[in-house]
């Protein structure tokens, strides 16, 4: 528990919108004013060029809330998101270009972790051990053991996390859940899973460069393979590479196929995975991770299904994305927009009764970030806890491993292996470029 801090035994929280706007509350900066300092959150950001100052937009439209430092590769980046800070509160942050600067100040409490995926075990875990509680973006990790090094490091820090899959705090999202497990839609026998973006073609190729002017590219690529600099793998497209992400699968999958384990009240691994797909329209694109993919998930007494489709964006139900919890008395098709139900009909008649169209209030991230600094006070479970990030990350990764390999997998979490393959287990863990070294001290 954050002891030395009035904060945690009950400051309000107050909501005053999402994302990057900048219409500010005309009080904000007032009311910040007159919090005295122990009753503050002090909060960290790590990573801050994209999801990662959205999120701490929302923690500083908290008036309790302060953001002391921010660490980023680019010092570009830091220039330009301290400006966009110094709009919601009126202390500069600090600067930091190594994360470990930053985990060393005894007056931060939490971080907020919005590196590129390879980057989030190391930091995470040094993190707890440093005694911070973390928000951390999705998917949790780059690799099937980082995932399980970062949960045991949790517990083991007792730290309370939240993972940045903000539909589990979604309003719609939550009647959504609560419908299908009403029994109305009848037997559930197939959930199907789509996400067609047009950016998981890849950016055009273009030649190598020198590194551009304030970016230490080394820190960049960190634990992952030593690489010339390329703009088409660096800001905002790196997913689509197996070094740093896990293209369409991991970074659209955790949300959505986080929503078909929530739905269906899944908390185990399935029983098997199988994959095909490939870079089939986008050969003049840079890219590794396939835009063309489908994925089937043997469930108990269901299937469930993953497709992706890069450079394109028309999906089934006229959506570029969504989840189809297929019964045998209606569909329930949900996004981020809404959710609505198809009854099936049999002779004439439907099978139940149209509940109509349920519109999202688009407020899941900042409610994410209220549900987290809640959670910091009560030190409770927050919506989406590590575990709930850990499932639903394992899942996209075992999908992106069955392409790889070619072969139907079954993932033993016990022994932490793929059952019967010894290629596809030594592919569960990332092998690090030296000096940064993988966790092999939690337990």
């Amino acid at each position: 528990m954050i002891t030395r801090r009035k904060f945690v035994k009950g400051t309000a929280i107050t909501a005053f919108g999402t994302g990057l706007s900048t219409a500010i509350p005309v009080d904000l900066l007032a009311r910040r004013r007159r919090v005295p300092p122990g009753e503050k959150l002090v909060v960290g950001l790590i990573g801050c060029r994209q999801r990662g100052f959205v999120n701490l937009s929302n923690f500083l439209r908290q008036p309790e809330v302060e953001c002391a430092a921010m660490c980023d590769v680019d010092r570009n980046i830091l220039e330009t998101r301290t400006a966009d800070v110094l709009k919601l509160q009126e202390k500069k942050p600090d600067h930091y270009g190594d994360y470990r600067k930053l985990l060393e100040r005894k007056d931060i409490d939490a971080v907020i972790i919005g590196t590129p995926d390879h980057w989030h075990c190391l930091p995470f875990v040094d993190a707890c051990r440093a005694g911070k509680d973390v928000y951390v973006e999705k998917p949790l990790a780059n690799s099937i053991t980082e995932c399980r090094i970062m949960l045991e490091a949790a517990r083991k820090y007792n730290r309370v996390v939240q993972v940045g899959q903000q539909q589990r705090s979604g309003t719609h999202w939550k009647s959504a859940m609560d419908f299908i497990r009403s029994g109305k839609l009848g037997t559930i026998r197939r959930v199907n899973i789509w996400a067609n973006f047009n950016y998981g073609a890849g950016r055009k190729k273009v030649p190598d460069t020198p590194v551009p002017e304030g970016v230490d590219f080394d820190m960049w690529l960190g634990p992952a393979p030593d690489r010339s600099f390329n703009a088409s793998r660096f800001h905002s497209v790196w997913r689509m590479f197996w070094d740093y992400g896990g293209g369409l699968m991991t970074d659209w999958g955790v949300h959505l196929v986080d929503m078909a384990l929530w739905g269906m009240n899944v908390d185990y691994f399935p029983k098997s995975v199988v994959a095909s797909g490939g870079i089939f329209a986008n050969q003049d694109r840079a890219l590794e991770t396939p835009s063309t993919l489908n994925v089937i998930y043997e469930m108990e007494g269901f299937q469930m299904t993953w497709e992706n489709n890069g450079g394109v964006q028309v999906g089934p139900f006229g959506q570029a994305y969504g989840l189809a919890f297929v019964g045998t008395n209606g569909t329930l098709v949900v996004n981020r927009r809404q959710w609505q139900v198809f009854p099936e009909v049999e002779e004439g008649a439907t099978r139940m009764e149209d509940p109509g169209v349920f519109p999202s209030e688009n407020n899941s991230s900042f409610d994410h970030v209220k549900d987290f600094i809640k959670c910091l006070k009560n030190r409770e479970k927050p919506a989406a806890d590590i575990r709930i990030g850990h499932d639903a990350c394992i899942y996209t990764h075992l999908g992106n491993l069955a392409f790889k390999t070619g072969d139907r997998i079954a993932y033993d979490a016990g022994t932490h292996t793929i059952v019967g393959n010894r290629k596809a287990t030594e592919l569960l863990t990332p092998v690090y470029r030296k000096p940064w070294k993988l966790p092999d001290d939690i337990n």
